[in-house]
């Protein structure tokens, strides 16, 4: 199942960047949207509103004060589920998200795939 990192950072010591790692350590399929063109262990991190397919889980890492600009594109990926991570919760697309049908959670990215939940 394809997971877009939403927020992806190239600093080793953010949550963002942690999540690709874990991620790839339990082949998971990433994309990665950022506020800037890098690459972080194979995984190209895109900016803006890349054309994306398949995404089954948005995992988000941005704050809610920078993801207004954003809600209208995420929710046109069809993701199945939306992860807000501590810091990213967004009451206002949590709600919109749940509207459309897709399972949202507040929760840890990384707690999750070490727990077997993910």
């Amino acid at each position: 199942m394809k997971t877009l990192v939403f927020g992806a950072s190239t600093n080793p010591s953010r949550y963002s960047y942690l999540a690709i790692e874990r991620l790839q350590a339990y082949d998971h399929e990433i994309e990665a949207i950022g506020g800037r063109e890098a690459e972080v262990m194979g995984v190209q991190i895109q900016v803006g509103h890349p054309e994306l397919h398949d995404i089954h889980t948005i995992t988000m890492y941005m704050g809610e004060a920078r993801q207004a600009d954003h809600e209208d594109y995420l929710l046109s990926l069809q993701p199945k589920r939306i992860i807000f991570n501590p810091g990213a919760e967004n009451r206002s697309l949590y709600n919109r998200a749940k509207e459309q049908g897709i399972e949202v959670l507040e929760a840890c990215t990384l707690v999750m795939l070490n727990t077997g939940q993910y």
